[in-house]
């Protein structure tokens, strides 16, 4: 399958969250679809991360993973997911910040390049772990990403207005016209 990475992949607000996002609709194992299976969208992902995520001005121009890095790399990707949805979800778990400290770790180890992507990733969760607002961390309420609410009252429920918010606000919208009960 042939995707191409849009600035609406990106809405996470931390490129840490926009690694786990690369798996779509997680939550439905039947239509769930991993971007980074395919080795050239996993290959792409860096320069369109360059030009597309929040944190681009942080980390200047990325580098791919390296082959031999692409296991743990994806690992952590794993790890940022379930720890940062634990904490979304307001159920912190030692183990979980454990497990994405440990891949965290052997990343850094393994890394030969400060600009590559999977040390980029990892810095961009420690920046997330260091959150002075983690509320602001939350789940999109139709998708099911990642993201932060970067909004002045915190009050977001969607990763990104022109994709879901369009949709979630759409289907709302059907559903008063047929009467049906929000």
């Amino acid at each position: 399958m042939s995707f191409s990475w849009t600035p609406h992949r990106f809405a996470g607000g931390a490129l840490a969250l926009d690694v786990a996002n690369s798996v779509i609709l997680r939550f439905d194992a039947a239509r769930s679809i991993d971007r980074f299976a395919e080795p050239a969208q996993l290959a792409d992902f860096p320069q369109a991360a360059t030009a597309f995520s929040a944190e681009r001005a942080l980390f200047g121009v990325l580098t791919p993973v390296e082959d031999e890095n692409q296991p743990v790399f994806l690992a952590l990707r794993e790890a940022i997911d379930r720890h940062f949805r634990a904490e979304a979800e307001g159920q912190p778990s030692a183990r979980l910040l454990a497990e994405l400290l440990e891949a965290a770790a052997v990343l850094l180890r393994q890394a030969r390049s400060p600009q590559s992507l999977e040390a980029q990733t990892v810095h961009s969760a420690l920046r997330l772990l260091a959150l002075p607002e983690p509320e602001r961390l939350k789940i999109c309420g139709h998708c099911g990403w990642l993201f932060l609410d970067r909004s002045k009252n915190k009050s977001r429920f969607w990763c990104d207005m022109a994709v879901c918010g369009n949709r979630a606000k759409a289907a709302r919208h059907y559903r008063r016209k047929k009467g049906e009960p929000e």
